[in-house]
């Protein structure tokens, strides 16, 4: 089974339906770290409630991306980890990671990439007067979400949708796609053909 790392910044909802996966026995891998840049992210709580070790720092206490990334890469590599998630985290990643980790991190974006990239896909998508968002998940590369998409689901914008309508649309999907695109990519001998 995979060690995993997941990677957040803010509430943990995705880390949350990572979570309820595993324990569920439908995502056959191990937690075994988050790591979290923001030390009071609502993401830590739910990683103590499940006994996920966590490494929460400040990145304003580094000299630069490079120093906590070397940091973030010791605590992977002592907790063995495999593969990182990324759920959520609002940094770009850096060579630090990218070469460590090659092809072996994702991350989940609310939205149809390329299409609105970057920070408030829903917002962006909403401002276009776009009548249709959705949920990628990808390989992390350099770039700002350009890495290689790995699956993707249509999400409905409606006349009459406020933001919070479609992030909950989007969260839905996402809280299912994440967890099954994972167990794909992790376990591929394991996935059965209907």
């Amino acid at each position: 089974m995979k060690n995993i790392a997941v990677f957040a910044s803010g509430s943990g909802s995705n880390f949350q339906a990572i979570i309820d996966s595993v324990e569920a026995g439908d995502l056959q891998a191990n937690i075994t770290l988050l790591v979290c840049d923001k030390p009071d992210a609502m993401a830590i709580q739910r990683a103590l409630k499940h006994g996920v070790p966590t490494f929460a720092f400040s990145p304003k206490t580094y000299q630069d991306k490079a120093s906590f990334e070397a940091e973030i890469l010791t605590r992977l590599k002592e907790v063995e980890v495999d593969f990182i998630a990324l759920a959520g985290y609002m940094r770009l990643i850096g060579p630090t990671l990218l070469e460590a980790y090659e092809g072996k991190i994702v991350n989940i974006h609310p939205s149809l990439l390329p299409a609105f990239p970057g920070k408030d896909a829903i917002g962006q998508a909403l401002k276009a007067g776009a009548t249709e968002t959705g949920v990628t998940v990808h390989y992390v590369d350099q770039g700002m979400d350009t890495g290689p998409i790995i699956e993707q689901v249509a999400v409905p914008i409606y006349e009459s949708d406020t933001q919070n309508h479609v992030r909950k649309r989007i969260h839905d999907v996402e809280h299912e796609l994440y967890p099954k695109v994972l167990q794909q990519i992790l376990n591929p001998a394991e996935v059965r053909t209907n």
